[in-house]
C-alpha cells in the first residue's frame, strides 16, 4: 500500500542528478528499486482501479506505466544517462503513442504535477475535437463545466493557435479549447509536502476522476477515427 514517498526518493534524485553516469547508478541500483522504483509501484497499484473505472482498457502493468529512469540520448543534446525524476502515464494497453491520450504524474526534487493530455501533437485529434465544440458548444460548455476544473486548480497547459478562425456563437469559455494546438489539463496548484503522505493519491485520484467526463469524451473522438481509418484500410 502507498503510504507516501520516502524522504529516500528525493535524496536519490539528487545523488543520481550530481553523480550521473552508469557506474553511480549500479552501484546504487538495489537502493534505486527500494527508494524510487517500489513507491511509485506502489501509488500505481492503489490508482489503478479508480483508472480501470475510468476506462476499463487501461494498461494496469506498472512496468508500463512507469517512466525508465535511463534517457534515450540519441536524438537529444542533453547526454546525461539518468533522469532526476519520474513519471507515470496512464493509457490503454497496446496504443500507439501517437494517439494515446492519458493520466499522467511526474514527481522529483522540487517538481510535483499531474493531469490530462495527449501524447504530444495529434493533429486528427484535435481537429475533430474543434469540429464538435463548434456543432455542440453548448453541449461541451456544459460537460467541461460540470468537471469544476477550476475549483480543482485544473487548468488548460497546451499551446494554442494564435491565428485561427473562431466560429460565430462559440462561447468565449470554449475559444482557449477551440484554439489547442495539443491537449493538456494540469494541476496548477500542488502542495509538494503531499508527497511524503498518502494525502497525494487522495488528491491525483480525486482530479483524475473529475477529468474523466474530458477524457472518455476525448478518447470517443480518437476511438471513431480509428474505426475510420480502420474502414478506409479494408476498402483499399
Amino acid at each position: 500500500m502507498f503510504t507516501g514517498f520516502p524522504k529516500g526518493t528525493e535524496e536519490f534524485f539528487l545523488d543520481i542528478r550530481f553523480h550521473n553516469n552508469a557506474t553511480y547508478y549500479h552501484e546504487n541500483v538495489e537502493r534505486y528499486r527500494s527508494e524510487v522504483q517500489a513507491p511509485f509501484y506502489a501509488f500505481i497499484e492503489d490508482l489503478l482501479p479508480t483508472l480501470v473505472h475510468i476506462d476499463p482498457r487501461m494498461e494496469i502493468r506498472p512496468y508500463k506505466i512507469l517512466s525508465r529512469l535511463r534517457r534515450d540520448t540519441r536524438f537529444t543534446k542533453d547526454k546525461t544517462p539518468y533522469r532526476d525524476h519520474l513519471w507515470t502515464f496512464f493509457h490503454r494497453e497496446a496504443e500507439p503513442r501517437e494517439k494515446s491520450l492519458g493520466f499522467w504524474f511526474e514527481y522529483g526534487p522540487g517538481r510535483l504535477t499531474w493531469g490530462l493530455g495527449s501524447w504530444g501533437e495529434n493533429r486528427p485529434l484535435m481537429d475533430r475535437f474543434r469540429r464538435e465544440l463548434a456543432a455542440k458548444p453548448s453541449y461541451y460548455r456544459g460537460l467541461i463545466d460540470s468537471c469544476g476544473l477550476p475549483e480543482r486548480h485544473l487548468m488548460l497547459s497546451s499551446d494554442g493557435f494564435k491565428r485561427i478562425a473562431i466560429p460565430e456563437g462559440l462561447p468565449q469559455a470554449l475559444e482557449p479549447w477551440y484554439r489547442s494546438k495539443d491537449f493538456g489539463l494540469i494541476q496548477t496548484y500542488p502542495d509538494i509536502r503531499e508527497a511524503s503522505s498518502r494525502d497525494i493519491l487522495t488528491h491525483v485520484r480525486g482530479d483524475y476522476l473529475a477529468m474523466a467526463p474530458i477524457y472518455r469524451m476525448l478518447q470517443g473522438m480518437q476511438d471513431a477515427l480509428n474505426e475510420e481509418e480502420e474502414n478506409v484500410q479494408e476498402k483499399q
